[in-house]
C-alpha cells in the first residue's frame, strides 16, 4: 500500500510545487513507483513535468466531478512517474464541489483502486486552505510542509497545524505531519538559523534532515518543463532532492 503525502503550505513562494515535482522525480530515480497529483488550478506541477496544461483533454477536474475515471486522466511522464494533471478548469471545481455529496472525500475515493499500484502518491496542494486542499488532506496519510526559514513562516505554520488538528478530528483521523522541509535555505542568515532552532525545539525529528538550498538551477528547470534531474543532475538542488527522496524512502519505503 502506498504512502499518500499532501505537500501543502497556505503561504505561496515556499517551493511547494518545486518540491512536489522534484521529490516525485527523485523517488523515481530510486526506482519507486510514484503518482504525482496536481491539485492546484495554476497547473504549475503539470507544466513542470513537461505536460502542456493548455492542451489537456481530461484533467483532475473531470475526475473530481465524476466526469472521468482516474485512468482516463492519468498520464505517464518521461521522467519515470505518473501524473494527474491540472489546469485552470480545476478552479471551477472549488465552487461545484460545494453542492456535491461527500465533497471532502472525492479524491480519497478516487485513489482507493490505485493505492496498491504505487509506493508513493504525492499531492501538490494549492497555496490556500480551500476545498481542493481539504480533499488533499482527507486523502493523505501524512503531510509534508515546505517552508522558508523566516518569521512569517512560523506564524503560518501555527495556522496549518491547527487546520490539520481539525481535519484529524472531523474527517481523517490517520493524518499526521510526516515532515517539515526547509527550502530556499541560506545558511548565512542569522534569522534562518534561529528559525531552524525553533523548529527543532518544537517538532524534533519531524524536521527533515535534508535542507533544500537556494539554487538557480532549481529555479530554471520548470521553464524547460523538466525536473531538476533531467535539467542539471549534478546541481546542488538535484543532490538535495535526491537526498530528500532517500530520507523519505528510508522512513516509509517498502
Amino acid at each position: 500500500m502506498s504512502r499518500v503525502l499532501a505537500i501543502t503550505n497556505q503561504k505561496g513562494g515556499v517551493g511547494k510545487t518545486t518540491s512536489a515535482v522534484n521529490l516525485a522525480a527523485g523517488l523515481a530515480q530510486l526506482e519507486k513507483k510514484v503518482l504525482l497529483i496536481d491539485l492546484d488550478p495554476q497547473g504549475n506541477a503539470t507544466m513542470g513535468c513537461g505536460v502542456d496544461k493548455h492542451s489537456l483533454g481530461r484533467s483532475i477536474y473531470h475526475m473530481l466531478l465524476g466526469h472521468a475515471e482516474l485512468s482516463d486522466v492519468r498520464v505517464s511522464t518521461e521522467f519515470g512517474f505518473d501524473l494527474l494533471p491540472a489546469n485552470r478548469e480545476l478552479g471551477g471545481a472549488e465552487v461545484e464541489l460545494i453542492e456535491m455529496e461527500h465533497r471532502e472525500v472525492r479524491l480519497r475515493v478516487a485513489l482507493e483502486d490505485v493505492r496498491r499500484d504505487y509506493d508513493f502518491i504525492l499531492i501538490d496542494c494549492p497555496p490556500a486552505l480551500n476545498m481542493l486542499t481539504l480533499n488533499g488532506l482527507v486523502a493523505a496519510d501524512g503531510v509534508i510542509i515546505p517552508m522558508q526559514c523566516e518569521y512569517y513562516a512560523l506564524e503560518g505554520l501555527t495556522d496549518l497545524v491547527n487546520t490539520l488538528r481539525k481535519v484529524r478530528l472531523a474527517l481523517n483521523p490517520r493524518i499526521e505531519i510526516d515532515g517539515l522541509l526547509r527550502t530556499l535555505y541560506d545558511p548565512r542568515s542569522t534569522l534562518a538559523q534561529n528559525v531552524v532552532a525553533q523548529l527543532a525545539q518544537h517538532f524534533g525529528d519531524k524536521v527533515f534532515k535534508t535542507v533544500i538550498p537556494r539554487n538557480i538551477r532549481l529555479a530554471e528547470a520548470p521553464s524547460y518543463g523538466r525536473p531538476i534531474f533531467a535539467y542539471d543532475k549534478s546541481s546542488r538542488g538535484a543532490l538535495a532532492y535526491l537526498e530528500l527522496a532517500t530520507e523519505l524512502n528510508q522512513r516509509f519505503g517498502k
